[in-house]
């Protein structure tokens, strides 16, 4: 176990209750349960800003302050006539609620509420490369409707979206109801032999009841996370760690190793909660619709800018 796995690893054990004695419900394999269907429909804010300085607030202004956050976040997507976002942006439910707390951001360690990107990568979140629009292939996974918000960490705002977990005796299945993602992840100690994927390669072993989940190889062309942005490279460890502290609460805690992007180890945390509404599928956009129209209007903003031939 690497120094900055170890850390992280405390760093998780120290931040989650310890389950009642009875301890969680187990499959017929012995293992914890965390099966179901789980769902998570928060304002999910990564790092500390200058209004949110502290990680819990109590219940009446964080109700404030995320209905805020949200009422700005959908005023950005109604400039951009974006039809859909706004209502279900202010049909949120505030901020995560974990274990009893009302968090304002998911980075729980460095202290500050900060990621400890480097300045390299600091710069690449705040001026990030404008993709292609000359060739479809070089758009966004999400917006060519390859992945939704199932790459690991699961940290996407998906507006009410749902979490399905299956187990068996070898594998456990995590099934995103946004972009109907898929990991089968199998119980092992090392990584097979390099298969490029969406979502990476996974592996999961058992740390009492806590299951922990690390994947590596996921595509560097999908490095950029939004809403809200995180850098994942190619290069990068991603490390979960899912604790049934409840019936009706699993929580999540997540951190991304990749010393060229972060400085230090570094904790990331929400809850999702038990829910008995079924899945639905997810269609994405029908046919892939928006790309040829991506492409049109830039094709069209080309000839607006020549020069009228006389």
């Amino acid at each position: 176990m690497t120094a900055a796995r170890a850390a992280i690893g405390l760093l998780a054990c120290a931040l989650i209750s310890t389950p009642a004695a009875a301890g969680p419900p187990r499959t017929a394999y012995g293992h914890p349960s965390l099966e179901g269907v789980w769902a998570s429909n928060n304002l999910l804010v990564m790092e500390a800003t200058s209004k949110t300085p502290n990680l819990v607030a109590p219940e009446g202004e964080a109700k404030a302050l995320a209905a805020a956050a949200a009422e700005l976040e959908a005023g950005g997507f109604e400039r951009g006539l974006d039809p859909e976002a706004p209502a279900l942006l202010r049909a949120l439910d505030g901020f995560p609620l974990v274990r009893g707390e009302r968090r304002t951001r998911l980075v729980v360690e460095p202290a500050d509420g900060k990621l400890p990107y480097t300045p390299q990568a600091r710069r690449e979140v705040q001026r990030p490369p404008r993709p292609s629009l000359d060739n479809p292939e070089d758009r966004p996974a999400a917006e060519r409707c390859l992945s939704g918000v199932g790459p690991p960490p699961m940290t996407t705002l998906n507006y009410g979206t749902r979490l399905q977990i299956v187990q068996t005796r070898d594998h456990v299945v995590l099934h995103m109801e946004y972009g109907d993602d898929v990991r089968i992840v199998p119980y092992a100690a090392a990584h097979g032999p390099a298969f490029p994927t969406q979502l990476g390669d996974s592996i999961a072993h058992w740390e009492g009841p806590t299951l922990v989940i690390e994947t590596v190889g996921m595509p560097d062309a999908n490095r950029r996370h939004n809403f809200p942005t995180l850098l994942v490279p190619g290069d990068a460890k991603v490390i979960e760690r899912l604790t049934r502290v409840s019936p009706t609460e699993l929580d999540y805690q997540f951190t991304v190793v990749d010393p060229k992007t972060f400085s230090k180890p570094w904790l990331g945390e929400f809850s999702w909660v038990r829910t008995d509404q079924p899945m639905f599928e997810h269609a994405c956009h029908e046919g892939n619709y928006s790309l040829p129209n991506i492409l049109a209007g830039a094709r069209q903003e080309e000839a607006a800018s020549k020069p009228a031939q006389r």
